[in-house]
């Protein structure tokens, strides 16, 4: 603000003896009170995002630059409505920012930060923390080190950690208790046999997976203290993590399970309607009513059943698409005999990603990713993979249930050029502020994830007329989500009446199937974001296609949406219309 002001005043001053034309001085002397009138609603902006991450981190026990510290964070009443006070005042000071006066880079932090912090407040005003899980997120199966602890330090923070367990579980269950005293709770056949995901963390030797860490340690520690440090975690975990997950498993079994509500639509919950159209809002970041959500979807399954008809022919296949996805089901030819076969399938698909990155994305990242397996303890009830920035995980878990001709799509989707590669580029992404570096917005992230399937067929990964059913399913899947998600929470579906409806129109398992639904059951809302995130970028490719012709360059236009890490929809949409307005220049180049 001070350099526009002595500009001005240098300018007023040349005028004064005629140096400088008056006409000039007026256009500066505006430029310069735009100027400073941006910098002052910038720094308003930043001095608050600033101050809630401070206090975002410590509330959450995370360090400044976001690694945990020697604790968990408190999840009683009090803390809980303690954040929601603080968010509800940043909310309001977020109001009084006069959005219209902000600088082109700050208008996407007051974006991103503003749905980041309402998303955060409005899962408090529904007390959501009494429902600390859904069918496959548990907050019992989180408490691990999921990077190498390299210090002795990182290790007694993590003993720290582990140490507060009881206390952490504690409050969770007196949580869970007063979600069971107002009809908040899970749906009960969406949690049968999720008691099974605590049973590993029940033994009390080094078989307990949170003892990993401590068969790894670095040899750069003392051997005198990697014995200590070994034997202390061991303790630990006799003494007081196996105890600890003892008590809450007995709790779940006994208490939670036999309570949890019999319905499954979220409309019966207390202030069921609103909940779900927050919850659509929160995971889309679009305005959107269930009923528009209901008829994209159905228009959505149409399209692609015809599709659908077309690949079974190209593929040879003489009778009806029902009978193709019952030989898809069931022919051997289609399964891995082994866990590495599957995996191997994975990796040979993501190597082939890589090669065809440099003619699909302009910026790509150092960063790299392995292949993994699903951990046990998680594998019978989760997906079949999910993308991070260390490891992409694929699940080897009942192998007759996981079809090859899926694994093209599921691993560009979670792999490469999906999540895995799309977190290793928020890491590298321009400086921007923290909060920046650590956001997820669903629509966009699983929007982006399901556009690389679409993607798939410009890499030439999909090299057989069974892979492309194989994408055609999983983009089935998504759409029928729309339908089915709808269905249960707003419409009255019956479980089995969603089931059929996934069976009928995907060439997924009928275990995959079973635990998608109750995926959605336990989830409300956010099924629907893939697609709906998924048809935003195809339709703002298409635009930039017609508006640039020639000009258009899909690496470009990828990277706009990537440079951007995790933003709003309606965000992503004003950078690509810029986009166009530029030329179709690449993020760097965008004004």
């Amino acid at each position: 603000m001070r350099t526009a002001s002595l500009m001005l005043r240098v300018l007023l001053a040349s005028a004064a003896i005629g140096a400088v034309p008056a006409t000039l001085v007026s256009a500066s002397a505006a430029s310069a009170a735009q100027t400073q009138t941006a910098n002052s609603a910038d720094t308003r902006l930043r001095s608050i995002y600033e101050a809630e991450w401070k206090w975002r981190q410590a509330e959450f026990a995370r360090t400044p630059d976001g690694k945990p510290t020697a604790h968990l964070p408190s999840v009683n009443e009090a803390s809980q409505q303690r954040r929601l006070a603080y968010w509800e005042n940043v909310l309001k000071q977020l109001d009084a920012i006069p959005v219209d006066q902000l600088s082109a880079e700050e208008k996407i932090n007051y974006d991103v930060f503003r749905a980041m912090v309402w998303g955060d407040a409005v899962d408090l005003r529904y007390k959501s923390y009494e429902a600390p899980f859904n069918a496959d997120t548990f907050f019992w199966t989180s408490l691990g080190s999921r990077k190498s602890l390299l210090t002795m330090a990182e290790y007694q923070d993590y003993l720290s950690r582990l140490r507060e367990i009881p206390r952490y579980f504690d409050e969770h269950m007196t949580n869970m208790r007063a979600g069971l005293a107002r009809g908040y709770t899970v749906p009960r056949v969406a949690i049968e046999g999720r008691d099974k995901t605590m049973e590993p963390y029940l033994r009390t030797g080094e078989d307990n997976p949170l003892f990993e860490p401590f068969k790894q340690i670095p040899a750069n520690i003392p051997a005198a203290q990697r014995e200590q440090i070994k034997a202390e975690g061991l303790k630990v975990i006799r003494e007081v993590v196996a105890p600890s997950y003892t008590k809450l498993h007995t709790m779940f079994r006994s208490e939670y399970m036999p309570k949890a509500r019999k319905t499954i639509a979220s409309k019966d919950l207390p202030n069921g309607d609103a909940y779900y159209q927050d919850m659509v809002r929160k995971f889309t970041t679009l305005d959107i009513t269930a009923k528009e959500i209901h008829e994209t979807g159905l228009k959505e399954v149409a399209r692609l059943t015809a599709a659908m008809e077309k690949t079974k022919e190209k593929a040879g296949f003489k009778g009806t698409l029902a009978e193709f996805r019952h030989f898809l089901r069931t022919d051997p030819q289609f399964y891995a005999k082994t866990p590495y076969e599957l995996l191997a399938k994975s990796a040979y698909v993501s190597k082939k990603a890589d090669a065809a990155m440099s003619e699909t994305i302009a910026t790509l990242p150092r960063y790299r990713h392995g292949i993994i397996p699903v951990p046990e303890a998680l594998a019978p009830i989760y997906t079949g993979g999910r993308g991070g920035l260390e490891n992409c995980m694929m699940n080897t878990y009942n192998l007759p249930a996981r079809s090859l001709f899926n694994i093209p799509a599921l691993t560009v989707h979670e792999c490469t050029p999906g999540h895995s590669f799309q977190a290793a580029l928020a890491l590298e992404a321009p400086e921007r502020p923290d909060f920046r570096k650590n956001i997820y917005f669903s629509g966009y992230g699983e929007g982006w994830g399901l556009y690389t399937e679409y993607l798939g067929y410009e890499m030439g990964i999909y090299e057989t007329p069974y892979d492309e059913f194989g994408q055609l399913s999983y983009e089935m899947w998504r759409a029928a989500r729309l339908v089915v998600d709808t269905g249960i929470h707003q419409f009255g579906w019956t479980r089995q009446q969603a089931i059929d409806y996934l069976m009928n129109n995907t060439a997924l398992t009928q275990h995959e199937v079973v635990n998608e639904i109750d995926r959605y059951i336990a989830w409300p809302g956010q099924a629907v974001s893939y697609k709906l995130g998924e048809l935003t970028i195809r339709r703002l490719r298409a635009e930039a296609e017609a508006a640039l012709g020639e000009k258009f360059d899909k690496r470009y236009f990828h990277d706009v949406i990537l440079q951007l890490g995790a933003v709003p929809l309606p965000t992503l949409e004003d950078q690509i219309k810029r986009f166009i307005a530029n030329g179709g220049h690449g993020p760097g180049q965008v004004s």
